[in-house]
């Protein structure tokens, strides 16, 4: 188990050195000047060289590269150019709101995942099945900001039931629309998993054993068959996490949540580099930190993954 973990972690340390490789060239895709986008398109030209001075643009690229490099490592991630603000700071003040939608979302999806999966499992091949499969399909095909945008356009604007954009501090209806369109694609993926799961327990000899002993169905399902088809369900649910955090960025734009997704879209618009590098840096390290922990769980959960 040691080696696998540290093995693990030395490929997180690595992914996350191609992440901040990856965060810097943005600098370089994005067009415009920093130092111009700040001082604004009138600025002088000396005022303008003496901010691409001060800001280290005008060193070769690796050298700035090892000075983003370095800074990124002890968490300074500069200032926003639209605020002049610290990028760390505003991230941090902005990720509780990413965090309360996301993990709200998980919640639903995995409570009603997992019911639905264990539903159709037991009433396998059945038309209640076939229906629940087909609304999973639909769950993983659709895009979300889509899917979006329909529930913005139905319970919030034609039929008025929630609130179309704002933060749960306003009541708790605000958090509705954001968190049924976030939790419908994990929602999905976790009934699909749990259902094969549960079928491929059902058919194993223990569970045929305790019918012929006459225990209930109910205990039979509980008991017996999901107790041993959690590994992957809990796995599935794990990993969901980290791709709900990423999907939470569209939906917070389109219901005007005030995450980190919606300071990203903004930076973006007003082309301040700082902070697109600082959403997308932070962003990137929370998805590879919670996989690898991910990864350590599914190895302690799971005996028949090779540890050597």
């Amino acid at each position: 188990m040691t080696a696998y973990i540290i093995r693990n972690f030395l490929y997180t340390i690595l992914i996350l050195l191609g992440v901040i490789t990856v965060t810097f060239c943005l600098l370089y895709v994005v067009p415009g000047d920093p130092a111009r986008i700040m001082l604004g398109q009138r600025a002088d030209v000396a005022s303008v060289e003496a901010v691409r001075e001060e800001l280290g643009l005008n060193k070769p690229i690796y050298v700035q590269y090892f000075r983003f490099m370095n800074k990124a490592i002890q968490g300074d991630l500069g200032r926003s150019y639209s605020t002049n603000r610290d990028v760390v700071q505003t991230i941090m003040e902005k990720f509780p709101a990413t965090a309360l939608l996301a993990v709200s979302a998980l919640i639903i999806s995995a409570i009603l995942g997992v019911l639905i999966g264990i539903i159709s499992a037991v009433k396998s091949y059945t038309l209640l099945d076939n229906a629940s499969m087909l609304f999973a399909l639909f769950g993983i095909s659709f895009p979300t900001f889509a899917f979006g945008l329909i529930m913005a356009l139905v319970f919030g604007f034609l039929l008025k039931w929630f609130p179309l954009s704002g933060y749960i501090s306003e009541g708790p209806s605000y958090l509705v629309l954001p968190m049924i369109t976030l939790a419908l694609r994990p929602l999905a993926i976790i009934a699909r998993i749990t259902r094969s799961s549960m079928l491929d327990a059902m058919s194993q000899d223990y569970v045929r054993t305790a019918r012929a002993k006459g225990l209930s169905s109910g205990k039979i399902i509980f008991k017996h068959t999901l107790r041993n088809a959690l590994n992957p369900i809990v796995t599935t649910i794990s990993a969901s996490l980290a791709a709900t955090l990423g999907g939470a960025y569209f939906i917070e734009y389109i219901f005007n949540w005030p995450g980190i997704g919606l300071l990203a879209f903004d930076s973006i618009l007003k082309l301040d580099f700082p902070m697109i590098q600082g959403t997308v840096l932070f962003s990137a390290v929370v998805f590879v930190v919670i996989n690898f922990f991910v990864d350590i769980l599914y190895a302690v959960l799971d005996p028949k993954v090779k540890l050597s």
